[in-house]
């Protein structure tokens, strides 16, 4: 029997995330600017028996675990500083009928102060980490569901890496509402994970890591 695969056509598994899909992008006026923030169309094949939902959730394990160089002109945010996961997108409860979500499903831009939590997608959506970025900014700030893509410091000395996980449940439902977070979801999902598939991305702002 094929294995359980996620795919997305948009990259090669491992490659470069092309800025569309990104939240932020190299500017032309400065070091950052907003990108286009579209999700990637995602799909998948040959989940096991016993499939009841799935579970989508995206993480970056290479933020780093101190603000104080980030995104500041004449430093760099150096490579051997211990790095943290930031979560781009939670989804869950998706319907084991379900094969794939289309482009633009989840975000077709960047919205100011989050766009909502809850039914996405024909599952739920849960609070991503750009939550916890924003807070106390007074035009940002807000709980952030569904996807919002790479944004990396502009001064980051390493190259991120963007982890599209695919999991396929023994349950229906993980019991969850609210802004949910992706602790809450990994804890409820522990003891119902049949198999997992994931695909890779990278992506930078920082042209020297190029």
């Amino acid at each position: 029997m094929s294995p359980f695969q996620l795919t997305i056509d948009a990259w090669a598994n491992g490659d470069r995330i092309p800025a569309r899909f990104a939240f932020g992008k190299p500017g032309t006026d400065g070091p950052f600017a907003l990108s286009d923030n579209i999700s990637p169309a995602v799909r998948w094949d040959n989940p096991p028996p016993g499939t009841r939902s799935f579970a989508i959730v995206v993480v970056d394990p290479d933020v780093p675990s101190s603000g104080e160089d980030v995104n500041q002109a004449g430093k760099q945010v150096p490579a051997d500083l211990p790095r943290v996961e930031f979560f781009h997108w939670l989804l869950i409860d998706l319907p084991a009928s379900t094969e794939g979500l289309e482009e633009g499903a989840a975000s077709n831009g960047v919205t100011p102060k989050g766009k909502p939590v809850g039914p996405s997608c024909t599952g739920l959506a849960g609070r991503n980490s750009y939550t916890d970025w924003f807070a106390g900014d007074a035009d940002m700030g807000g709980t952030y569901g569904g996807y919002d893509g790479p944004c990396p410091p502009w001064n980051d000395s390493i190259m991120h890496h963007y982890h599209f996980q695919l999991f396929a449940l023994d349950v229906e439902t993980l019991g969850l509402d609210g802004p949910f977070t992706p602790d809450d979801a990994r804890k409820a999902m522990a003891d119902h994970i049949l198999a997992e598939s994931s695909w890779m991305g990278t992506y930078t702002m920082n042209p020297s890591v190029e």
